[in-house]
């Protein structure tokens, strides 16, 4: 798109994006390249009104917004403060917490988590064109703090990994995408489940010397880092890819979020999967990857349910 080569940074972005009508275009023409869609029959023909705000639809005759459909409908906050926090999540590597987003953009905290959830909502990145192949890196680390440590009303009572921590297990396609997500527990069956789930047959699947990983040989080429051992690289085999991402994410968790509740890890877990599956490209091409992909709504009420 031209429009791209008109902002490199924020100061640009906040520039660019100087009111609501060139938001309103610039998202128009993200969502439909100027062939509006009808958001509640899908047709994809219809009629734009002189104000620019509203279309109607030529077949279903109802009326309807850009935003109608989006993470955007229904939201009082204006479209630039959505693109400016849109900017700031996608670019910076370790996120930004609500406290802080409330400050920049003016608006309170609740309301600011509340919109962060919303863009993670967007990017959930748990739907793939085709499985991880050729070396998949495979390990699983735990997150959060000592149960012991809770206080007693957040303690829940279920059996999680060393040290009450959550178990999660990730799978890294070498030069490819990341698959994260959290897990009940770090058990034989659970993971199998996932590497079959998310990996090729006969790829080359590397982890640690973890005994649940034996079976992998059935369906696999299974190559062992003895981490117990000392061993971390074995030719050209290790695990340092996903290692690496896990201590991105850790970052982010002690350095910024400073908490993750289990109901709501894997949404963060999806967050830094979008960041690392697009760190090919620019902030912008970032930018423009996420207005395209923002269909569905999320209501605060099924958020916090």
């Amino acid at each position: 798109m031209k429009q791209t080569s008109k902002f490199k940074n924020l100061i640009e972005v906040n520039d660019y994006f100087r009111d609501e009508d060139i938001c309103r275009k610039y998202l128009a023409n993200l969502r439909w390249n100027e062939n509006p869609i009808c958001p509640h029959c899908g047709y994809d023909k219809s009629y734009e009104y002189q104000n620019g705000k509203l279309y109607k639809c030529a077949k279903c005759r109802q009326q309807f917004t850009v935003k109608v459909g989006t993470i955007f409908e229904d939201s009082k906050i204006s479209l630039k403060k959505w693109f400016t926090t849109v900017y700031l999540l996608t670019s910076h590597k370790k996120g930004i917490s609500s406290l802080q987003l409330s400050r920049d953009i003016g608006v309170t905290q609740k309301t600011a988590w509340f919109m962060l959830h919303r863009i993670r909502y967007a990017i959930r990145t748990k739907s793939f064109n085709k499985p991880l192949s050729n070396i998949v890196e495979v390990d699983e680390t735990y997150i959060g703090g000592k149960e012991e440590f809770m206080h007693k009303s957040k303690r829940d009572g279920k059996p999680k990994g060393p040290k009450g921590k959550t178990p999660v297990m990730g799978l890294l396609e070498r030069k490819g995408k990341v698959v994260a997500e959290k897990i009940d527990a770090a058990k034989k069956d659970i993971l199998l489940n996932r590497i079959h789930k998310y990996v090729e047959p006969n790829s080359i699947v590397v982890t640690d010397n973890y005994s649940p990983y034996t079976d992998l040989r059935i369906d696999y080429i299974h190559k062992i880092v003895s981490h117990s051992t000392g061993q971390y690289v074995n030719g050209i085999f290790h695990t340092n890819g996903i290692e690496n991402f896990w201590s991105l994410f850790k970052r982010g968790f002690v350095g910024i979020y400073h908490n993750m509740s289990d109901k709501h890890l894997d949404k963060y877990l999806d967050e830094f999967e979008f960041r690392y599956n697009s760190r090919k490209l620019g902030e912008i091409e970032r930018f423009n990857v996420f207005l395209q992909e923002i269909q569905g709504r999320l209501k605060y009420k099924q958020l916090i349910a």
